[in-house]
């Protein structure tokens, strides 16, 4: 078991005593070997899992002080606001007072005109008291008397205009004391709970369900993640690809469409946010994404293809300073070499040899030569049903697309032996379509598509060619396999490119089934003359 500083232990395997006989060795040694590889799987998912939480405690660490920072920023915009709204009211308040004064200011300043006035009058009035003379008493008293009807005195208000009141400037913070005393942190919602059992994995699509451990009427909407790997089990943080973000996902389920399976599993994880926060992550669950991917194989194909990974083009130039192989075929040249008769014999070449899984995969095979523009697949069909389409570019001459056994010889033409199969177009001067085995010619009366569908049924010894845009029947092959298959292509001028990592489709799963209900719906060409 190894260590938290993750030394591994090397635990030494118990001698098997030598008068055990060689079948007991064998079932001992062979358990061993299962308990090896059982602690072997068992160390790595406790590194992962040490990694793991040791990945976590640094983010809580940092979390948590991006926690504190973000606690600073809002009572620190807090207190902005509440200094910003103090100036603002005490400014109010200043101006209101300004407002007062002056006002009782010029009612002070008419007070004391009017006062001043009145003093004059009175003091003319007690003077005209000790006139003697009547008529002149008279005329003083009438313009006193006028004097005083349009004097200041008797038209001013002796009533403050403004009271010297501010309560209504006043404030009373008690209620907002009381709420910001209630803060707390802000609501963040539960983590989603994934339905495993409501997932779907089918047609390069991945559908994901869940579901909120109790009803939260402030979610807002949901972010999905989704990561590659080729591990099984809990995600790992080391050597895998980045997490791919799908957000604001407003409903429980989500399908992710278009995806190509270039890798075992798919890690897949969910959160739920309300309109201020994400909440935590669902515990990620790891989904099979079982499809058959297989790239072309360069060190095998014939000088006159170029092969980059799953794109295959013809190169007139390629086989110059090659050996040539039949003067006939290089004074022919001009020709379709995959329409020409069959005069010559279909026997293969001498096949290496070898007991090396790898080498049986890639490089074990002569390079095709001749006209057998080929190239084959790097990975073999050995069980199961498997799915690849091919799109051919629009000036493609001649191409021909199926399977062969895995050691074909260099000069043989797919569709020209019995250990091969395949669909042929040739749109060299008119098209023709056309399914071919063992030398063997059936014409396919029905338009080429531009893609082609290819599913390898090698337990129920089925080969079948759709119409990858509608998913219509094209032909289909039925024999019993005998060998691995290898996926296989022959071009002639144009090129190829060829789509793996995928699944087979529903709907060709539907057809197959209905077709095999059906008793001689489909001819095979072993029967074809």
């Amino acid at each position: 078991m190894p260590g938290a500083g993750g030394a591994h232990l090397c635990i030494p395997l118990p001698r098997i005593p030598a008068c055990a006989a060689p079948t007991a060795m064998d079932e001992e040694r062979e358990t061993l070997q299962r308990i090896v590889s059982t602690l072997v799987n068992k160390n790595d998912e406790i590194h992962n899992f040490i990694d793991m939480l040791n990945h976590t405690i640094s983010n809580v660490q940092v979390n948590s002080s991006n926690a504190i920072s973000e606690l600073d920023e809002e009572f620190d915009g807090l207190y902005s606001v509440l200094h910003e709204m103090k100036g603002s009211m005490a400014n109010t308040i200043q101006q209101e007072e300004a407002c007062k004064i002056q006002a009782l200011q010029d009612q002070l300043s008419q007070c004391s005109h009017a006062l001043e006035s009145s003093e004059e009058l009175l003091e003319i009035a007690v003077q005209s008291l000790d006139i003697k003379n009547p008529a002149k008493l008279l005329e003083a008293a009438r313009q006193i008397k006028d004097s005083v009807t349009v004097a200041s005195a008797f038209r001013l208000s002796l009533k403050p205009k403004v009271s010297d009141s501010m309560a209504h400037l006043m404030v009373d913070f008690t209620l907002e004391k009381r709420m910001l005393q209630a803060v707390k942190f802000l609501p963040v919602p539960k983590a989603p709970e994934i339905d495993v059992a409501a997932c779907l994995v089918a047609d390069n699509c991945i559908t994901v369900s869940w579901r909120m451990p109790e009803e939260d009427p402030r979610i807002d909407h949901f972010v999905l993640e989704y990561r590659k790997t080729n591990f099984d089990g809990l995600p790992r943080l080391k050597g895998e690809q980045r997490w791919e973000v799908i957000s604001y996902i407003k409903a429980t389920q989500y399908t992710l469409s278009g995806l190509k399976f270039d890798t075992k599993y798919m890690n897949l994880r969910v959160q739920a946010c309300n309109k201020a926060v994400a909440g935590e992550y669902s515990d990620p669950i790891t989904l099979e994404t079982k499809a058959f991917l297989f790239s072309l194989d360069s060190t095998s194909s014939h000088p006159n293809l170029k092969v980059e990974d799953t794109f295959v083009e013809w190169d007139p130039t390629g086989g110059k300073g090659q050996e040539k192989i039949k003067g006939k075929e290089n004074k022919n040249s001009g020709q379709n070499p995959l329409l020409k008769s069959n005069r010559r014999s279909n026997a293969a070449s001498p096949k290496k040899a070898t007991n090396s899984p790898r080498a049986l995969a890639r490089g074990s095979r002569d390079r095709f030569a001749g006209e057998s523009y080929t190239v084959l697949g790097d990975t073999a069909v050995e069980s199961g049903q498997h799915y690849w389409e091919v799109r051919a570019q629009k000036d493609c001459k001649s191409y021909s697309v199926g399977v062969t056994y895995r050691n074909p010889g260099k000069f043989d033409q797919l569709g020209k032996t019995n250990s091969s199969w395949c669909i042929h177009i040739n749109n060299w001067l008119q098209t023709t379509f056309s399914a071919k085995h063992n030398n063997k010619t059936k014409t396919l009366d029905i338009p080429v598509p531009d893609r082609i569908g290819v599913c390898c049924d090698f337990d129920g010894g089925q080969l079948s060619f759709y119409n990858a845009n509608s998913k219509a029947l094209l032909h289909t092959f039925r024999t019993k396999f005998t060998q691995p298959l290898l996926p296989g292509f022959m071009i002639w001028c144009g090129g190829l490119t060829v789509s793996t990592g995928l699944q087979v489709p529903s709907a060709v799963k539907t057809l197959q089934k209905s077709e095999n209900g059906l008793s001689g719906s489909t001819s095979s060409l072993n029967n074809v003359a």
